[in-house]
């Protein structure tokens, strides 16, 4: 494991602990000897990640559209500033980039970004870990959703079970070393 890819939300949010909770990740993918892969905004959740990793000397790459560059929002000050043509292209190279994917507290592009890297290990289109930062509980709605879906047989529980859920940004870069990838949705179980 060399890079993780997160995925966050571009505002602050209302809660202190979610900039607190996405500092202290950076810190630790540094400290871990790892680089961050990330959407490539100097604000919110995106910059409080960044900026931490850097700061503990990590490489950070940022991938970021080139409407969102011209809105100023991109880092100055990343290791390498990637600019894409789309989201779409942006999510594919961010996926590319990453060994596993974490999401932190955000908005509508997080739960995206998030949902297509679940979607694609369940398609087998990678075996990387996939996991929540559930800081404050900000996740458990959505994890409701979730069982309620594999309930409703929406959703094979195998997959749910496969998401690694943590409050403790620690336990989420450890429990990637236990990981293992599920035969895709379609291969004989």
């Amino acid at each position: 494991m060399r890079h993780i890819t997160v995925y966050c939300g571009a505002s602050q949010g209302r809660r202190p602990s979610h900039r607190l909770a996405a500092t202290e990740f950076g810190r630790l993918i540094a400290e871990s000897g790892l680089g961050l892969v990330y959407g490539g905004a100097s604000t919110g959740l995106m910059g409080a990640v960044a900026d931490a990793a850097l700061a503990g000397g990590a490489p950070v790459t940022g991938v970021i559209p080139e409407d969102l560059v011209r809105h100023e929002v991109a880092h100055p000050g990343l290791t390498r500033l990637e600019t894409v043509s789309s989201m779409h292209e942006r999510k594919a190279r961010m996926v590319e980039l990453g060994d596993a994917f974490v999401a932190l507290p955000g908005g509508f592009g997080t739960a995206d970004e998030f949902f297509e890297v679940l979607t694609w290990a369940q398609l087998g289109l990678h075996g990387k870990p996939c996991a929540l930062l559930d800081t404050d509980g900000f996740f458990q709605p959505l994890l409701t959703f979730l069982r309620h879906a594999a309930d409703e047989g929406f959703v094979h529980q195998r997959y749910l079970d496969n998401i690694i859920v943590s409050a403790h940004p620690q336990e989420i870069l450890e429990s990637f070393s236990s990981h293992r990838a599920l035969p895709h949705l379609f291969a004989a179980a």
